[in-house]
């Protein structure tokens, strides 16, 4: 118990003790610029003049105001604290946040202050239009500075000045005779709730909330307590201890009958999944086919684009054929005309040598000419295209002539391959750089303390040589840095997943980035990007003499294991700090290595591991990385008791997108494996049954609709078949064809045709069952006689 005044005065001696602020009290002046506020039980005032009762705090609704003065210039935060509050509670402190994110909104250069307050009240009234009357209504903050409040600059429905770039704000917002409901005594009842923050109105983008890092979202301003769910499991279990041992049978025996019916449960929950499934895919393709998919055209490349241009060479005037490598461009003598032909339209051509005479053949592109691969289409496809031309010439030189006439396309054939080659070359670069975009430019922080990691190494190798570097962690994104210098900028807002696997059980401890957009380092486009740190021995001396005993062996694993935990503790203290520096904008996700299951996603088998959004493997390279709400259902093929392994194959909602296809996973991850599930632990996989892990509770848990199958299906086709005709295919069932296999697998057969299929004798039976002793006898006999290495 302390007194409100008590506590106040606590904080005013500590604000600008080093304790408190670290190295910017050993240069800076910081005071209060008022006695800190603190109120509790009932008694409110929204007045900054009010002082701190000598009353006990009440833990119910706490207020506190603190304002702070450094180098002169003055700042002001006021945060409420509830201890279990009320739903209407919690709904007027979202009503209130949401005012006070308007009225921040609002203050733009040129704005009036009275109309950023109507902004604010309109606001309160749209979203708590009960409590509007309980709205503090004289003022929504002030201008502030080397004055702690300008009178003449409020928020207030009577101020006309206008704001201008560079003010400083006060936003306060509050709410005052709120009642709760929950609260035990009398004290606790009136409930007054307030919120303030400083801010810097920018010229332009959004205004900076120099106190944000303070949070205020209703998670971290509210306190609950789990006393009534300790107090309800101590009950249960003096229940169970006076039920005495016959009632104890009968728990475990509900038990049992609860996990009889899980599947029956999951087999409910997909058929709402499926239903769900259909409904919602129909009614986004139904949003999506009012923008046309915009097709793919060729690049019409102009050789010439004026007469004046055209190169003006002995060749061409002598009906020679020209290659012009400025313009990527060959010109062809056609009965008599020089006929330019730009270097893309050209396909391929070949060389011949018959005789006393040399064969140059081109072959054009033209529609149709490369049937099955993907390509873009002609910007005039109905227009007059040649096929093919073949030029002949002379091997034998005439009387007076230096060369022979065949020399000309021998030279062509040479320089054709040439210009063919940079052309493509180029063209491929272009291609690698579609979809990549430009990242923003890396805000540097000036900071010694910056969350830091060395010795890494990165993969793909966008490096030229294997340099291991440093990666720092600045203002708004990630920068790496070789030891020859070489640097790799990775922005938050460019971060789709963020990935901290540890050292446990692998031979890498690293951190992934799967990015939202592709970027281009060097002239290659890249989505994934690692930084890793190799663990332990990658190879072993098979040939060296090793003992169970050795106390060099012993020692060296020690130190293994102790490098181990040291490197886990190092990466994940990078990744709080990250944490931390972002105000939890930005976050790492962590594989469950227990829960994982072995698979082919590529070419090699490898160890696919969930996380609380996505399934992925990241030792492997390239990685293997599916996010789960991009999944529409999951299918599994090759599903048969005859079988070791089965397929899985993710289809996504973006049925453009290519099918992704897990191969060779056991049947024993389908089945269940029996795993140790992990603390903490997600949602989703805590309610798996008796610790066991199934590939199928897994999918149900996460609300994915699954189906299974034994044949392998043509999914390039399927996914054609959809996209060609979605109307027509959600008519006539949707996915649910592929439910309907795995349902038919699941039914029983019916036990009247099954006994009325086949019903053997007495005599029969007898004969069987004497015939199998028989073959019993007889393996016996001679497993223990090949045993014995004795002859029968």
């Amino acid at each position: 118990k302390v007194k409100h005044s008590r506590l106040a005065n606590e904080i005013d001696s500590e604000i600008g003790s080093l304790k408190v602020q670290g190295p910017l009290a050993k240069n800076k002046t910081i005071e209060t610029c008022y006695n800190p506020i603190i109120m509790s039980g009932g008694s409110y005032s929204l007045k900054w003049s009010t002082e701190s009762s000598d009353k006990l705090l009440h833990f119910g609704v706490i207020v506190t105001s603190l304002g702070a003065r450094l180098e002169n210039y003055c700042t002001n935060l006021t945060r409420t604290l509830m201890v279990e509050p009320s739903k209407n509670l919690e709904e007027a402190y979202e009503g209130l946040l949401a005012t006070q994110a308007a009225v921040i909104e609002a203050l733009k250069p040129g704005a009036r202050l009275r109309d950023v307050y109507d902004s604010g009240v309109k606001t309160f009234q749209e979203k708590c239009p009960d409590i509007a009357d309980k709205l503090h209504k004289k003022d929504f903050g002030f201008v502030t500075g080397i004055e702690f409040r300008e009178g003449a600059l409020l928020i207030s429905p009577k101020c006309d000045e206008k704001v201008r770039a560079g003010m400083v704000f006060i936003v306060s917002a509050g709410v005052e005779g709120l009642t709760n409901a929950k609260a035990k005594d009398d004290a606790g009842k009136n409930v007054t709730i307030a919120l303030s923050d400083t801010v810097l109105v920018k010229s332009d983008g959004r205004n900076e909330v120099l106190t944000e890092r303070a949070k205020s979202r209703l998670k971290n301003s509210v306190i609950r307590f789990k006393e009534e769910e300790e107090d309800a499991k101590d009950s249960n279990k003096e229940n169970t201890e006076d039920l005495g041992r016959g009632k104890r049978s009968v728990v475990l025996t509900d038990q049992t009958r609860n996990k009889a019916t899980n599947e029956d449960k999951r087999k409910e929950h997909q058929k709402l999944l499926a239903q769900q499934l259909n409904d919602a895919a129909r009614q986004r393709l139904a949003q999506a086919s009012g923008a046309s998919e915009a097709k793919k055209i060729k690049k019409s490349n102009v050789s010439y684009k004026t007469f004046d241009k055209f190169p003006v060479d002995t060749e061409i005037n002598k009906l020679n054929i020209f290659v012009d490598k400025r313009h990527d461009t060959i010109i062809l003598p056609i009965f008599g005309i020089p006929v330019p032909f730009h270097i893309s339209m050209i396909k391929n051509c070949s060389q011949s040598v018959e005789g006393d005479f040399t064969y140059l053949r081109i072959n054009f592109a033209h529609p149709g000419s490369q049937i099955g691969k993907e390509t873009a289409q002609f910007p005039n496809p109905l227009a007059t295209y040649l096929k093919e031309l073949t030029y002949r010439a002379s091997n034998v030189k005439e009387h007076g002539e230096a060369i022979a006439p065949s020399n000309n396309l021998t030279t062509a054939f040479r320089l054709i391959k040439e210009i063919q080659k940079r052309f493509r070359t180029e063209e491929a670069e272009e291609r690698e750089k579609e979809g990549a975009v430009k990242q923003d430019k890396l805000i540097l922080s000036q900071a010694k303390a910056n969350p830091k990691l060395k010795d890494l190494f990165v993969r793909p190798n966008i490096i030229a040589k294997r340099i291991s570097g440093a990666l720092e962690a600045h203002i708004n994104g990630f920068r790496y840095t070789s030891l020859r210098g070489d640097r790799i900028d990775v922005l938050y807002n460019n971060i789709k997943h963020a990935f901290f696997q540890p050292c446990d059980n692998e031979m890498i401890i690293l951190l992934h980035f799967h990015l939202k957009h592709p970027v281009l380092w060097g002239k290659k486009k890249y989505k994934d990007i690692q930084f890793y740190t190799e663990v332990g021995e990658i190879t072993t001396d098979l040939g060296k003499y090793h003992h169970m005993q050795d106390r060099d062996d012993v020692q060296s694993e020690q130190m293994e294991r102790e490098m181990r935990r040291k490197l886990n503790q190092t990466f994940q203290n990078f990744c709080d700090k990250v944490v931390k520096q972002t105000n939890d904008q930005f976050d790492f996700d962590c594989p469950f290595s227990e829960l994982g299951f072995l698979g082919v996603p590529h070419r090699s088998s490898c160890m696919l591991k969930p996380t609380s959004s996505c399934l992925v493997n990241l030792t492997e390279w390239p990685p293997f990385i599916v996010t789960l709400d991009e999944v529409e259902l999951v299918h599994f093929e090759r599903v048969s008791f005859q079988l070791k392994n089965f397929d899985m194959v993710f289809i996504f909602k973006d049925y453009n997108r290519k099918t992704q296809m897990v191969q060779q996973i056991p049947m024993s991850s389908l089945d269940g494996v029996k795993v140790k599930i992990p603390t903490p632990c997600p949602s989703f996989l805590t309610h798996a049954l008796d610790n066991t892990l199934l590939v199928k509770e897994w999918l149900n848990t996460s609300d994915l609709r699954y189906t299974e199958g034994i044949q392998s299906l043509n999914w390039p086709k399927i996914m054609k078949t959809i996209t060609d005709d979605p109307e027509e295919f959600f008519e006539t069932g949707g996915w649910n064809f592929l439910g309907n296999d795995s349902d038919q697998e699941d039914e029983p057969e019916d036990e009247s045709e099954s006994e009325d299929a086949y019903t053997p004798s007495e005599s029969e039976s007898g004969e069987d069952e004497s015939d199998e002793d028989e073959s019993e006898g007889m393996q016996m006999i001679l497993f223990a006689h090949e045993f014995s290495g004795q002859p029968l």
